[in-house]
């Protein structure tokens, strides 16, 4: 019964894991669709982000970015060059920023209020240098600014010692959320048939028939800290690599995703028990033999053991622990890591506390639920593997591969309900019937062209025939050709790395209501991705910050600028916007 229920829950996690973690709230419509021209409502790119040199010496200098109220900058967006180059000293040192998530661009760290990297530098003699910085950051309400360039001279005249962010500003800004999922995750290790049948023989080990009391609590916590400690040093090792690759922002090319999607699955194989995955004999033999001559019974002995432990992770374990890793390993962040494999490691290490204490009839037996356990977690490492790969595919190709794993888990849940009678049998069979039922309408949108796992019975809404340019010269040429044919045009500023475009062009545009309206008019799509001189020099010409953004030119090419929307809007909004369009 309790694997049964284990894997009742994917039912429910299929559709929400399609879309993890989309914190972002959808802007009003109205400030953004009411105002004369609507660049009113935001600040030229100099003012909501602020650059200053706030104060230098020969080892480093400090920069300060002052961000308005309402404006957000990218963590990964940033770079920092030192000339002469020979005058750098090391990488530039960030705080962390607050988590955000897109279901786009994956997890990003933001920044708000002020920042102020450090860069380590090497100018015993105070010679005059420059720092080339470029930023992105984009408006809450939607607005998106291209990449930015700035110069920051430094004289020679050495300030006070520049000082990094504490230790304490750092750990503040851990999600504690994150930790007790790593923490939920230990334990959820602890239970795979790997480990929960050894925890009574390691107990006995470490124990030593000293079990109970505070005696058997501080052997058990001088095995388990240890163990713990051992996973955080992977997790600082592997956020300091990816912060040292840039791996946050290589993470949207396909030559990262597609490796990071087929580890995944890789790992997800192993949970099935296609293979085991485990350490090279020359490694694991020596340990091995570490191990056994390591005493129980104190707290030393109890210490090394947690220690070797960790290097020799089982099957059941090493999959997901290796998946976490990659996962860290992206989010550039060493403290951050350490503590979220910490928190996984004290989890792992909970119930051989509880055994320790006098607790261990309150562990369940093993069964076969424990083989459930294991499932889940292989379940997820697919999921997480069609997340990565639905960034780069086509979205009916994604929708697709969201259909396929609904058909496994259904099919598993069916021959798990054959399995049983009464009520398991019931609620096994309708899981899989429904998980059947969402493959077999998500295979139909694929085929019509959906690509929203949240709505896979929409298929591909037609939004009439867009034209996407990107040199200045061409749009000068579709104005033309449109005010020639006496045709009204529509014209949409659009950027990879702008979010808000991505909402408005899978939302908006392919709404019903919006739909019909596009009926008509000509749709240019301007993108703006590369930020060239000469793309810029247009942004100015028609006075806009950046994009999002959509203008409408009458039949004689002329704009209507009160019609301007700047920033993100939801399809209710701009549907009402071409109705005042078209009246006028």
């Amino acid at each position: 019964m309790r694997r049964l229920f284990i894997l009742l829950l994917l039912v429910l996690a299929l559709p929400i894991s399609a879309n993890p973690l989309d914190k972002r709230a959808a802007a009003p419509a109205s400030p953004l669709g009411s105002t004369a021209s609507g660049n009113l409502d935001f600040l030229p790119v100099q003012e909501a982000f602020r650059l200053s040199l706030a104060d230098s010496s020969p080892t480093s200098a400090r920069l300060q970015f002052i961000i308005a109220d309402g404006y957000y900058l990218y963590r990964h967006r940033f770079q920092f060059r030192v000339e002469p180059s020979d005058l750098a000293a090391g990488e530039t040192v960030l705080p962390n920023g607050e988590a955000k998530h897109d279901e786009f661009f994956g997890d990003v760290e933001v920044y708000h209020g002020v920042l102020e990297p450090q860069i380590p530098l090497n100018n015993p003699y105070n010679l005059p240098l420059t720092i080339h910085v470029t930023y992105q950051g984009c408006a809450d309400k939607g607005l998106c600014y291209p990449p930015q360039t700035q110069r920051i001279e430094v004289g020679g005249n050495a300030g006070d010692q520049a000082t990094g962010p504490s230790a304490t500003q750092r750990i503040d800004a851990l999600s504690l959320k994150e930790l007790l999922l790593f923490f939920l995750a230990g334990i959820g290790l602890a239970l795979t048939p790997c480990v929960l049948p050894m925890l009574p023989i390691l107990s006995g080990v470490v124990l030593r028939g000293q079990s109970g009391g505070l005696r058997g609590l501080s052997l058990s916590l001088a095995y388990v800290l240890p163990m713990a400690a051992s996973f955080a040093v992977l997790g600082a090792l592997m956020g300091l690599f990816g912060a040292q690759l840039n791996l946050q922002a290589r993470l949207q090319s396909a030559w990262v995703l597609v490796p990071f999607a087929a580890f995944f699955v890789a790992f997800a194989l192993a949970m099935f028990g296609v293979y085991e995955l485990r350490l090279p004999r020359f490694i694991s033999e020596p340990l091995d033999r570490l191990a056994g001559n390591a005493r129980g019974g104190s707290i030393w002995g109890a210490a090394v053991l947690g220690v070797l432990s960790s290097l020799l992770v089982s099957p059941c374990v090493s999959a997901p622990l290796a998946g976490a890793l990659l996962y860290i390993s992206s989010s550039g962040d060493a403290l951050g890591g350490g503590f979220k494999l910490f928190a996984l490691g004290l989890g792992m290490g909970a119930p051989l506390i509880v055994i320790a204490t006098g607790g261990g009839a309150l562990l369940p037996r093993s069964g076969g639920w424990m083989i459930a356990v294991r499932n889940l977690f292989g379940v997820l490492l697919l999921g997480v593997a069609v997340w990565l790969l639905e960034r780069v595919l086509p979205g009916p190709l994604g929708l697709a591969l969201w259909a396929l794993l609904a058909v496994g888990i259904g099919i598993a849940l069916i021959r798990l309900g054959l399995r049983h009678g009464g009520t398991a049998r019931v609620l096994a069979l309708l899981g899989g019937a429904l998980l059947l039922a969402y493959a077999l309408t998500g295979a139909i949108g694929a085929s019509r062209g959906g690509s929203d796992p949240l709505r896979p019975w929409a298929g591909k809404l037609e939004t009439g025939q867009w034209q996407t340019i990107s040199d200045p010269r061409e749009l000068d040429a579709a104005l033309a050709a449109a005010a020639k044919a006496g045709q009204p045009l529509l014209l949409d500023w659009y950027a990879d790395w702008c979010i808000s475009c991505k909402v408005i062009e899978r939302e908006v545009f392919t709404a019903p209501e919006v739909v019909r309206q596009l009926d008509g008019l000509r749709l240019i799509r301007f993108d703006i991705t590369d930020s060239t001189v000469e793309q810029r020099a247009l942004l100015d010409r028609y006075k806009l910050f950046g994009p999002p953004a959509i203008l409408f030119f009458d039949a004689r090419g002329k704009e209507n600028q009160d019609a301007r929307v700047i920033g993100e809007i939801d399809a209710k909004g701009f549907s009402a916007k071409l109705s005042q369009v078209r009246d006028e």
